[in-house]
């Protein structure tokens, strides 16, 4: 369980594993479109139910992934001459 200190300090991410997120993010909401998208396709209602509920686990996943980047810092690169 993170501490009300910890949660409250922040904490920094490097550029690249941002990117990699903000990457994961897209293709989650993506995906989630796509899937919504099949349900009237469909026959079965537990088929029907579950894809629903793969939709919501999907958009579930890419909110708490935006919210983790909202609440990140990124770092900066290191300066590529030693100073």
């Amino acid at each position: 369980m993170i501490s009300n200190c910890a949660a409250n300090e922040g904490f920094e991410i490097s550029p690249r594993f941002r990117r990699t997120l903000e990457e994961r993010v897209a293709r989650l909401e993506k995906d989630a479109e796509y899937d919504e998208a099949q349900i009237p396709v469909l026959a079965d209602v537990d088929h029907i139910r579950r894809q629903m509920r793969l939709v919501a686990v999907e958009r579930s996943e890419a909110l708490r992934m935006r919210i983790f980047l909202d609440r990140a810092k990124t770092r900066l690169p290191r300066p590529l001459i030693a100073l």
